[in-house]
């Protein structure tokens, strides 16, 4: 407990240029790696991860020491330059993107790895942990390194406010964008190089290996919540910072537990929260529509198994008995007493001599649902030239989702017609 009270308040200088170096990072990375994924090049943060490790080994062997600017200033050489080629390789040759990313992240890697043993291997004593930068060692943050990280960050997020909009368009509808006259090409090079920022910004706290996932992950888990840009972009920021900030805390309290990794498994672990609990695209969120669907297919089928029976006694809204609607439909009792239960609440339905009797609103309900059932069937043996006795089961699904708009639709495009292909009538 005291090491938590410790941590919360940050009363040590180390832990607290640990904490915030790696929190300004996560922003950065986060953001950028939203529009990067929303571009579909999610493959694209791999690639520059893996591509910067020789810029870092060339950085070290020409200055000969581990001074953070210059090997930040060689990692961005090199991944940028990945992107270039990554580009020319797509443009100049048949080859599609993710072989182009493939090519050029295997080469960069094996150079860089190459590199980095010859390294090892020389006498160059200032060499010791530079392999930290594989997997990151965020306990060597200093409080010059604060400075770069948060001047980083800074300017994603400035550059990403003020083109915001261009950005927007640029990744949800690319042909607008040209269309409007805005430079893609130009813009699209402009994100590729800030994601190479954001990239060169966490090799330090979470390696050259681990970094693409916290260009991924936090989109990933954000896309649970929400489908507005903006709102996509907070929660994946507050993602990332969580997740450093708990990384952290798992390095700070546990004895010889890497910070990096720490802060992907946190990270994930906020994914899988949000693949189930997400109130979006949340599993639990789909299986609770899934059931409301159900249940409204359900109750919509009873309905018009009622109108059926009135309709087969003249029009009138005559009486009905579960037997009757058990013979009709193959339901469990106990399914079918639920969903009468539930159209009684909703005023579709009411008891009477032991028996239920449809009510004013029920019978408009059910008549409905027959004339799109109906209106649906004339549609696919007519437009699609379906045998007729092949288009009920396809109209047993399609009613219960057509809108007032289409059932419109549908009427003027058949001109109104009077009789499915059944030669039931259609009632109007």
């Amino acid at each position: 407990m005291e090491n938590f009270w410790k941590f919360v308040l940050l009363s040590e200088f180390h832990v607290r240029y640990v904490v915030i170096g790696c929190t300004l990072i996560s922003i950065g990375t986060s953001i950028v790696g939203v529009f990067v994924s929303l571009r579909k090049r999610a493959l694209l943060g791999d690639v520059v991860s893996h591509a910067v490790l020789p810029g870092i080994c060339l950085a070290f062997l020409w200055k000969e020491e581990k001074n953070p600017i210059w090997l930040g200033i060689g990692a961005f050489i090199s991944g940028w330059l990945a992107i270039v080629c990554t580009d020319m390789i797509r443009r100049y040759s048949k080859l599609k993107e993710d072989a182009s990313l493939a090519i050029v992240l295997s080469i960069f890697f094996g150079a860089g790895i190459m590199l980095l043993t010859m390294i090892q291997q020389s006498d160059n004593a200032s060499q010791a942990g530079l392999d930290s930068f594989l997997f990151g060692k965020a306990a060597s943050i200093t409080s010059d390194d604060v400075k770069i990280f948060g001047g980083i960050a800074l300017l994603i997020i400035i550059t990403i406010t003020l083109l915001y909009k261009h950005f927007q368009i640029l990744c949800f509808d690319e042909m607008f964008a040209k269309a409007i006259g805005l430079p893609v090409k130009k813009m699209e090079l402009l994100l590729s190089t800030l994601a190479v920022l954001a990239v060169v910004s966490g090799i330090q706290s979470v390696g050259v290996v681990l970094i693409s996932g916290m260009l991924i992950i936090p989109y990933a888990a954000a896309r649970f919540w929400t489908n507005r840009l903006s709102v996509l972009l907070l929660i994946a920021a507050l993602i990332g910072s969580l997740s450093s900030i708990g990384g952290v805390y798992v390095s700070y309290t546990i004895s010889r537990m890497p910070t990096g990794p720490w802060i992907i498994v946190i990270a994930f672990f906020f994914a899988f929260i949000s693949f189930i609990f997400g109130t979006n695209k949340g599993k639990i969120v789909k299986l609770l529509q899934n059931w409301q669907y159900q249940r409204k297919i359900l109750d919509e089928n009873i309905l018009k198994t009622f109108y059926q029976i009135c309709e087969k006694s003249g029009g009138n809204i005559s009486f009905c008995s579960v037997e009757t609607i058990l013979s009709k439909r193959a339901y469990s009792p106990l399914k079918l007493h639920n969903a009468l239960q539930r159209l009684w609440k909703q005023g579709y339905i009411k008891p009477e001599k032991k028996c239920w009797k449809l009510t004013p609103e029920g019978y408009e309900k059910g008549k409905r649902i027959v004339k799109l059932h109906r209106l649906w069937e004339v549609y696919l043996m007519e437009h699609l030239k379906l045998n007729p006795e092949h288009v009920h089961n396809d109209a047993e699904l399609i009613e219960h989702i057509i809108t007032p708009e289409l059932e419109k639709e549908l009427e003027e495009k058949l001109r109104y017609p009077q009789y499915d292909p059944h030669q039931s009538p259609i009632p109007y």
